[in-house]
């Protein structure tokens, strides 16, 4: 392999300029040269942006800031007590990939989660150093359009996002987007793209740009799992049919439920682009009905019974998938027991 080319294939996605790329490159040859061999985890990449990390450290930061530790990115949002941070520590990834518009950069920070299940946290910060954010714009009124984390998955997914502004006024503020799939996220591909950010407006009733710009890049979903797998089999009724949980997977970062109906669920195919009412009760029946319980081991009841999926008839049942990410990290430790539909899974530390 020519190490020198590897390098500046890597640099090309981290927006420096030509000169810093250039003195990145050749440092990070001249120390690849100078070490042994070692043994390491089978992410070229990862040894590729330490590098260069330390190479913009010595010529000056570049475009994209300096890059943040998993537990700096992460911690601030989904908790930092020393529980939590040794969760990040042991399953988060950083990540540094930006890209630069209109004197903008949004950089995807770092990314956690399970095997269905991914977190990421953005910076979207103004490269002068200015305020980010008009006066009296606050972040609970911003709006992502474009695609945003668009994962690159044989399968069905959905999520969420919300805005992080730890300190308004400054020249930064976080967007955190979470993924929930039924097919397994690791080292998957993500494709982040931003059209502008926008803000609601109550009065008018429409979207109005707040910052402009157009940012576009890639990075991989590349984490530990440490999620356990419970159940298979159990039954409960409710609504006159029986369900029958195939799996339940949990992590300190999320939860998967599987389970299937003994009935093929029914749509009404209205064509309206509208929930109908009929199709509402059979959403209701099948899927927000079931009531998904985590009891912590301090007696705290986290209801979980909102989490998005998946309705899939097939062939005379229903099979349905209902994840979330967590608001906060709960370690396993705290975790006593899960309730899904009544059925009770006791948990332990593993």
């Amino acid at each position: 392999m020519n190490e020198v080319f590897e390098y500046k294939k890597a640099l090309d996605e981290l927006y420096f300029t030509p000169e810093q790329k250039a003195e990145i490159a050749r440092r990070a040859a001249k120390a690849a040269a100078e070490q042994q061999p070692r043994r390491s985890r089978p992410v070229w990449r990862t040894a590729l942006i330490a590098a260069a990390l330390a190479a913009v450290l010595a010529v000056g930061a570049g475009a994209s800031g300096v890059l943040k530790t998993a537990v700096e990115a992460l911690g601030p949002i989904f908790g930092g007590s020393p529980a939590q941070t040794e969760v990040i520590d042991k399953i988060g990834y950083p990540v540094g990939a930006s890209d630069t518009d209109n004197g903008i950069t949004i950089t995807a920070d770092a990314v956690m989660g399970d095997r269905c299940n991914a977190a990421i946290v953005y910076t979207v910060r103004r490269d002068d150093g200015t305020a980010l954010l008009p006066e009296g714009v606050a972040p609970e009124e911003l709006l992502i359009r474009g695609a945003g984390t668009d994962v690159q998955i044989l399968g069905g997914s959905h999520g969420g996002s919300w805005f992080v502004d730890e300190d308004p006024g400054d020249d930064q503020l976080q967007i955190v987007q979470t993924v929930s799939s039924d097919v397994e996220l690791i080292g998957a591909s993500a494709a982040a793209e931003f059209d502008n950010l926008y803000r609601w407006d109550t009065e008018t009733g429409e979207s109005i740009p707040v910052l402009e710009g157009h940012w576009k890049f890639r990075f991989d979903l590349d984490y530990e799992d440490a999620s356990v797998t419970l159940g298979g089999g159990e039954t409960f009724t409710q609504d006159g049919m029986t369900f029958t949980v195939d799996a339940v997977t949990i992590s300190p970062v999320a939860l998967t439920a599987d389970y299937t109906v003994n009935e093929e669920v029914q749509w009404s195919n209205s064509g309206s682009g509208k929930v109908s009412e009929a199709d509402a009760r059979e959403q209701a029946r099948y899927f927000e009905n079931v009531e998904i319980l985590l009891t912590k081991t301090d007696g705290t009841v986290v209801d979980l019974s909102n989490a998005g999926g998946s309705i899939s008839p097939e062939g005379g049942v229903t099979v349905c998938s209902k994840g979330t990410v967590f608001s906060q990290i709960v370690p396993m430790e705290e975790m006593a027991s899960l309730s899904v539909g009544g059925v009770i899974f006791p948990l332990t530390e593993n």
